[in-house]
C-alpha cells in the first residue's frame, strides 16, 4: 500500500485489500472512496468486502467504480460529492491511484480560483503524469 497526499486532507493509493484498511484506519483515515469497478482484476473481491470491513472500523465508504481514462460528468461530480461529504481525511484508491488522481484533479479543477499549475504539481509529486490530467481539464 502506497500513499501519496494530494492535499491536507486528501490522499490516493494504489490497489489495496480489504485487510488493509486496518492500517488505513490506524493513520488516522475517517474515509475510503473506491474507484475500482467490480471484476475488474483477480485481485479485487470486489465493493462488499471493502465496505463490511470499512464499517466495521468505523470509516466512512463510498465507491465511485470507474474504468481507467473514462470519466463522465457523472462520475466526477459523485467523486466531488463524496470528498466534500465524506468525514476526513480521505483516503482514494483504485488498482495504480491513477483513476483516483485524475478524478481529484478533474473535480478540484472545477472549483472557483483553483491554482491548476499546483493541482498538478500535487498530481506529479505524488508520481502521476500531469499531461494527461491536463488534456482533461482543458478537454
Amino acid at each position: 500500500m502506497k500513499i501519496q497526499y494530494l492535499e491536507p486532507t486528501v490522499a490516493i493509493a494504489d490497489a489495496l485489500t480489504p485487510a488493509d484498511l486496518d492500517e488505513v484506519k490506524a493513520q488516522g483515515f475517517r474515509s475510503v472512496i473506491c474507484n475500482r469497478r467490480p471484476g475488474e482484476a483477480d485481485d479485487y473481491p470486489g465493493a462488499d468486502a471493502f465496505e463490511q470491513r470499512a464499517r466495521a472500523l468505523g470509516l466512512a465508504w463510498c465507491c465511485v467504480p470507474v474504468a481507467p481514462g473514462e470519466y463522465s460528468e457523472a462520475d466526477i461530480e459523485a467523486f466531488g460529492q463524496a470528498l466534500e461529504q465524506s468525514p476526513s481525511p480521505v483516503l482514494a484508491f483504485c488498482r495504480t491511484g491513477r483513476r483516483a488522481v485524475h478524478l481529484w484533479a478533474q473535480s478540484r479543477a472545477r472549483q472557483p480560483g483553483c491554482d491548476i499549475p499546483g493541482l498538478l504539481a500535487k498530481a506529479h509529486e505524488a508520481g502521476h503524469d500531469p499531461q494527461p490530467i491536463r488534456a482533461m481539464i482543458k478537454g
